[in-house]
């Protein structure tokens, strides 16, 4: 093996494994330190500053609360009409309607939306995979402020490891003209999520134009793969070995391409 080869870095995507059911109020990055360090060892470090940690929205949101009964939700005029439009049902309508800022496809079996923290998505990531057993009729709302439970989470890490490692908050998005969902970054603290290669030379020499690379996205796919979309169990993902652009002042909104230079809008 040459020198060369030997100095590749390894990237590590790790499940932090034995995250018990999350509940409403639960201290989320004590439960996921506490996990982190059952892991680590000889082979596995502990926690640094220089790792990410990708955390599923789903135990954020429960954590935070942010659970809605259906029995006790009365749908609008407006959620009325798009349940008739979509064959939904109007009361799961009508909580999407609380986090949508503009409704942008409506018809049979599908509702796609602005949600109002700028992103589009199906159903505003109203939910109900992984949220509670199959006859309560409970659904699961994004975070309120990804961005901020991110940050909280990675300044409780701090208190409790002494390591600060960024923090990226993911959901599954599906995407115009392609099949399947991706995972996406929805909340981020630490970590530059957009990667800016303009004036950059490639292999011949050729200065990049218009490369932007959407970082905190691939990170949050590729611990997808991790985490899975079903039974897996795996709500956090350790990734270890892969270098970033440190920015204490991210946010997930940075990923939002402006109105303006839409082309599809």
């Amino acid at each position: 093996m040459t020198d060369e080869v030997a100095s590749v870095p390894t990237l590590s995507l790790i499940p932090v494994l034995g995250i018990p059911l999350v509940q409403p109020g639960d201290d989320l990055a004590a439960l996921i330190a506490a996990r982190l360090e059952a892991q680590s060892g000889p082979a596995c470090p502990p926690l640094t500053d220089d790792d990410i940690l990708v955390v599923t929205h789903k135990i954020v949101s429960k954590a935070e609360n942010r659970f809605v009964d259906l029995t006790t939700v009365q749908p609008s005029v407006e959620a009325q009409l798009l349940a008739e439009r979509t064959g939904k049902d109007a009361r799961l309508v009508e909580v999407i309607l609380w986090d949508t800022r503009k409704v942008v496809r409506a018809v049979p079996g599908v509702l796609i939306v602005q949600h109002r923290l700028g992103f589009i998505s199906a159903n505003a990531g109203v939910d109900r995979s992984n949220v509670a057993e199959p006859e309560r009729e409970v659904v699961l709302r994004l975070p309120e402020d990804p961005d901020r439970s991110a940050s909280q989470l990675r300044a409780r890490l701090r208190a409790l490891t002494g390591a600060a490692p960024a923090v990226i908050i993911s959901d599954s998005h599906g995407r115009p003209w392609r099949e399947g969902t991706v995972g996406v970054a929805i909340g981020v603290a630490g970590l530059a999520p957009v990667q800016d290669l303009r004036g950059q030379p490639d292999l011949f020499g050729y200065s990049l134009q218009v490369t932007t690379v959407g970082f905190a996205d691939q990170i949050a796919a590729a611990a997808s793969l991790v985490t899975g979309q079903a039974a897996e169990g795996a709500p956090v993902v350790w990734v270890r070995g892969l270098p970033y652009q440190r920015d204490e002042t991210a946010s997930a909104r940075h990923i939002l391409r402006p109105a303006e230079s839409d082309l599809f809008r």
